[in-house]
């Protein structure tokens, strides 16, 4: 079920491929950056409820599809029956790996109805598995947290309007070599991922990033709409998904 968005069937891996970015990026901006609007309308006292990733990267909560077979594989059905029985962090998180499930069905779906040989199915899951999932990018525990685990000196002050290349190591004197210490560095700094779009820093090393003072995680100023200018004038910054966990919610 694809809602408003232009129904298409991708033939090739590359496409198949763009494909499941778009929805997956959808999938991570529900759970992310849009995690207030998406929890609202995961209501409990509504039927059987599922989320969609669409490929033209926005999301949707809506029905099922009623039709059996659907068209593409459904994603898992009433999530929002959970929401306000366990906690916000572990109902996302359970969301968030039936969503990757769901992903992984539907790229799999149109490599199996267009045909696609063992080396093209192993081709489109070495090019998924080169992304991050949305359960990794969600909660941080990507290649992102273990760099932000191995470089932590930097002030909360300055800790706005630094960009992940300028880490400090946080085992200055620890007995290593100038050039072991510098080859640590530019490898941990190349796994920094955004912990809302999951691109890699390396992408644009110009670009700005800010990290938020309670996960530590990194984010593209671009994906949680914060610029330079403001990111100055912040104390301690809070990503969407920490800043959303500060209300209350029923256990």
């Amino acid at each position: 079920m694809d809602g408003g968005a232009p129904q298409y069937n991708p033939r090739t891996v590359e496409e198949v491929f763009g494909d499941y970015k778009a929805r997956r990026a959808a999938l991570i901006k529900a759970l992310t950056t849009d995690v207030d609007e998406f929890f609202q309308q995961c209501d409990p006292e509504k039927e059987n409820l599922c989320l969609y990733g669409h490929p033209n990267e926005q999301w949707e909560v809506n029905l099922p599809a009623e039709e059996v077979p659907p068209e593409i594989p459904e994603p898992a059905l009433g999530i929002n029956f959970a929401r306000d029985g366990m906690q916000e962090k572990d109902w996302l998180a359970l969301v968030a790996v039936h969503s990757d499930a769901w992903l992984l069905a539907v790229a799999f779906y149109f490599g199996a109805r267009f045909g696609f040989d063992k080396v093209g199915r192993k081709r489109l899951f070495s090019m998924i598995n080169d992304l991050p999932t949305v359960y990794e990018v969600m909660n941080g525990k990507n290649k992102a947290g273990t760099s932000n685990n191995h470089h932590s000196t930097k002030s909360k002050s300055n800790s706005k309007v630094q960009k992940p290349s300028e880490f400090q190591s946080k085992y200055p004197n620890e007995d290593h070599t100038k050039e072991e210490e510098e080859g640590l560095a530019e490898d941990d700094h190349g796994e920094t991922l955004c912990g809302a779009c999951g691109e890699n820093y390396a992408a644009d090393a110009d670009e700005f990033w800010i990290c938020c003072d309670v996960c530590e995680k990194w984010f593209h100023g671009n994906c949680v709409k914060i610029t330079p200018a403001r990111a100055e004038h912040i104390k301690q910054y809070k990503c969407p998904s920490c800043s959303s966990n500060k209300r209350s919610r029923p256990s």
